[in-house]
């Protein structure tokens, strides 16, 4: 097997400083993470993950690693070497939070509020420079560090320009570029100031392989990549062709891994947190949401869709109680900071409008709490998942499968994982507040047995390409 390469912005490892300036290393977890570890437990693999250091414990350990190697330096990285970057702070900050964040994030979740923002000016300019020096500095560590003819895996929106980058640099190598969030259609993607808007694409497009989560985002690349750029673009054969380099376009959709997601929440952590959660609500039914206060997870409208509800239905009230885990994001960026505020006021309107001394219609925590949420999953009897708009949304998929007596799903149209999981949950424009307050009481309404079996066949979707596969296939899309 030929040597394969990783980049993206988090990587597989992360380090925390104590008070004595004692380094910890934890593992990190999610898709990507196990992907690349079947990849590296292959007889004969060898992989080298690039990322960039995060936080003042992540630079001290890059500083300290010689070139930045942690798997030279004495950590376990879970057999891939690791090359963290340390890109100065300032370089970083406005790369990651005002460029990846702030725009490429808002544009594709279509986010913008367009009477105010965006406002690209002179500051927005600097801010390019750090997100192209970015870009650089990964595309440098990936030529320095592949050998003849390897494989670069280069992951999401933070890391649009590498591609590019890397090709001009070693044409020998075989790259992919994936997109873990949606892509804008072109008419919302000109928001972007043009030059950018072209480099953006450019950029991707010195990939062999652009992945995307569905055919609807690739969909949307392919009109961009067509009306913006005037590119050739076949949709038969999903290739883009520009200045004679054709790249292939393919839809790989993230599935979870199903085993191991039980074996997880069969541990200890998971047991005590579901008795607790248990002996907190009682034998009513539960409505679980669980996501990060990010605002294109639409938190505020589910949270006003159960008010809602139990307005209409006040057959509800004392036999139903909401459990919404929302857990801090972004906080450097004062729009999500604001968003974590409205989710608390109108928690709060819930809660002293419906509660009484005996009922708590909403129980909402905003902890980052793993074992919490997976023993969520297995008590839930319906699942809310209402986006704005979602690259995928895992959440959909892991709380069918740990569902403990079969769950009913509530989802946005707007999610990824809807072209996967439609048939059997109950769909939902995401703006329409009614529309979802009358789906979570048919949800509440929907026999068990029935429930139950639309459950299993969502499980079997949700687990139909799981990490290792998922990541397999985008390797294997560039021989």
């Amino acid at each position: 097997m030929s040597q394969v390469l990783v980049a993206s912005n988090r990587g597989p490892v992360s380090f925390s400083l104590s008070d004595d300036g004692t380094l910890t290393m934890r593992r990190g977890g999610g898709g990507l993470v196990s992907g690349l570890a079947s990849v590296a437990a292959r007889p004969g693999a060898e992989v080298l993950w690039v990322c960039a250091a995060l936080g003042e414990a992540d630079r001290a350990a890059a500083r300290q690693a010689p070139e930045g190697r942690l798997d030279r330096d004495g950590h376990d990285t879970g057999g891939a070497a690791v090359r963290m970057l340390d890109i100065p702070a300032a370089t970083f900050h406005r790369a990651y939070n005002a460029v990846a964040n702030s725009t490429l994030w808002f544009v594709h979740h279509l986010l913008y509020d367009t009477p105010r923002v965006p406002h690209f000016d002179a500051r927005a300019r600097r801010d390019w420079q750090s997100y192209e020096a970015y870009n650089a500095a990964f595309a440098d560590a990936l030529a320095r560090d592949a050998a003849p003819g390897s494989k670069a895996a280069i992951q999401d929106y933070h890391l649009s320009l590498a591609p590019a980058m890397l090709r001009e640099r070693r044409p020998d190598l075989k790259i992919a570029h994936f997109s873990h969030t949606p892509w804008a259609p072109p008419e919302y993607y000109r928001l972007l100031p043009d030059d950018i808007g072209a480099a953006v694409l450019t950029g991707i497009l010195g990939a062999d392989h652009a992945g995307f989560l569905t055919e609807r985002w690739a969909s949307a690349f392919l009109d961009c990549c067509e009306e913006i750029l005037g590119a050739k673009v076949d949709r038969h054969a999903r290739t883009v062709t520009l200045a004679g380099h054709v790249t292939r376009v393919g839809v790989h959709a993230l599935g979870v891994d199903g085993p191991e997601l039980r074996r997880r929440a069969a541990q200890p952590d998971v047991a005590a947190r579901a008795q607790a959660l248990r002996e907190q609500v009682g034998d009513r039914q539960l409505i679980v949401r669980i996501d990060r206060t990010e605002l294109s997870k639409n938190i505020v409208r589910g949270l006003a869709a159960y008010r809602e509800m139990l307005t209409n239905h006040p057959e509800w009230r004392g036999r139903v109680v909401h459990l919404a885990f929302a857990y801090p994001s972004r906080h450097d960026l004062p729009e999500y900071r604001e968003y974590t505020a409205a989710v608390q006021r109108m928690a709060r309107q819930i809660t002293d409008e419906f509660g009484t001394a005996s009922w708590d219609p909403l129980i909402l925590q905003v902890n980052d709490d793993y074992p919490r949420s997976l023993a969520a999953y297995g008590l839930a009897d319906v699942l809310l998942v209402n986006p704005i708009r979602d690259g995928m949304n895992l959440v959909a998929k892991e709380g069918p499968v740990l569902a403990g007596r079969g769950c009913s799903l509530v989802l946005s149209r707007e999610a990824g994982a809807a072209a996967e999981l439609a048939e059997d949950a109950i769909m939902v424009n995401p703006y329409d507040v009614s529309q979802t307050a009358e789906a979570l009481h048919q949800a509440l309404l929907t026999p068990h047995e029935q429930r139950a079996e639309r459950c299993a066949r969502l499980t079997v979707a949700a687990t139909a390409l799981p990490p290792q596969r998922w990541f397999a296939d985008q390797l294997a899309a560039l021989d």
